[in-house]
């Protein structure tokens, strides 16, 4: 295939417009990671299929739920969702997802400074109006949260394991009724991570009830899928 047929198939099997505009800034996009990537060390890939496959089309393989989740949180409420990538690194899954989602805000939370500032050049670039970038540590923007919440939905992808501390930062910065919505591998592997968090209980309790959502990514033939879970 050519450079940007596996991105254009992909695309298609996900039933997402594969040509226009999007699809120029999503390959703008892929060109500012692959500029940026040796000296940033932003993803770890051998060659760009392997970028569109692994980062952007995972990124994505989302898009049907996350939308869903938008609906359904956001049902009753004005203006539009705000949403954030935390530790968004090279601007997975919140670059992508930015792209396709434009009637959402999204704000990128990044604490290092160089992805910070490939971040702020990537969104000047793209001319991305929607999107923002937050240089800050997770438990620290947390701490200076004074508000009940800032986001209705919190997207990571590659981030941390769910462990309590973590997740109760990202719990602390969701507004009322918001959820987090985290990627990652095999049910077995996310059963086993989300079991220390079920075992917390009375007050200690941290999360409600959670889902994992099977993923298909165009050509990866890897078990992926969306982890789900919100306040108790």
């Amino acid at each position: 295939m050519g450079k940007d047929e596996i991105l254009i198939e992909g695309l298609r099997q996900l039933r997402l417009p594969a040509e226009g505009a999007l699809l120029s800034l999503l390959v703008r996009y892929i060109e500012e990671v692959e500029l940026f990537n040796p000296a940033y060390g932003l993803v770890k890939v051998q060659d760009r299929k392997e970028l569109v496959v692994r980062h952007i089309l995972d990124s994505l393989s989302a898009l049907g739920p996350i939308s869903a989740l938008l609906e359904r949180i956001m049902a009753g409420r004005a203006g539009p969702p705000q949403i954030a990538d935390a530790g968004s690194g090279a601007g997975l899954p919140g670059i992508p997802l930015a792209i396709f989602l434009g009637g959402a805000q999204f704000s990128l939370i990044e604490r290092m400074g160089r992805r910070a500032g490939f971040l702020r050049n990537t969104q000047a670039a793209l001319g991305l109006a929607n999107l923002s970038i937050v240089e800050s540590d997770l438990e620290e923007l947390a701490r200076r949260n004074t508000a009940q919440g800032s986001y209705d939905l919190i997207v990571f992808r590659a981030f941390r394991p769910l462990e309590p501390p973590m997740v109760r930062a990202l719990l602390a910065l969701l507004s009322p009724g918001g959820l987090l919505a985290a990627y990652k591998g095999r049910r077995q592997a996310i059963a086993e991570e989300m079991a220390p968090l079920e075992a917390l209980g009375g007050k200690d309790r941290i999360i409600g009830p959670w889902e994992a959502l099977p993923l298909e990514v165009p050509f990866l033939e890897e078990e992926r899928h969306l982890v789900i879970c919100g306040a108790p």
